[in-house]
């Protein structure tokens, strides 16, 4: 296994683990990030980098949320690299199960509760 570079900081190798029959374990993490406590920075889901901004109000029912942590982003045509605005919804967590059993091909896409 070849030794990467730590996905916190983005500059140091990650830290030796331990070795084992001539086999060298790594952590997930440099030791710098690793005494800091740094964790891995949040991933951006590609809608949001797309520019889509995800509605508090279903596009479905019409609920309106209270947080966004109720709504999900969904892509119409299944295709999760499409990231147009036409094909992305804003769809309710109880319209997002419905949309899930009718089996209309649409697919959730990354959820981030801050966006």
């Amino acid at each position: 296994m070849q030794r990467r570079i730590c996905p916190a900081c983005n500059k140091n190798q990650v830290a030796v683990n331990y070795k084992k029959q001539g086999k060298i374990y790594y952590r997930t993490r440099c030791d710098t990030c690793i005494r800091r406590n740094r964790k891995e920075p949040l991933k951006i889901p590609a809608w949001h980098r797309a520019g889509y901004k995800k509605k508090s109000i279903c596009e479905k029912c019409g609920f309106k949320s209270k947080t966004k942590a109720q709504i999900m982003v969904w892509h119409v045509d299944g295709d999760l690299g499409n990231n147009n605005k036409s094909n992305l919804v804003s769809v309710c967590l109880n319209c997002g199960v419905e949309v899930s059993d009718m089996k209309l091909g649409w697919k959730p896409s990354g959820v981030l509760p801050d966006f």
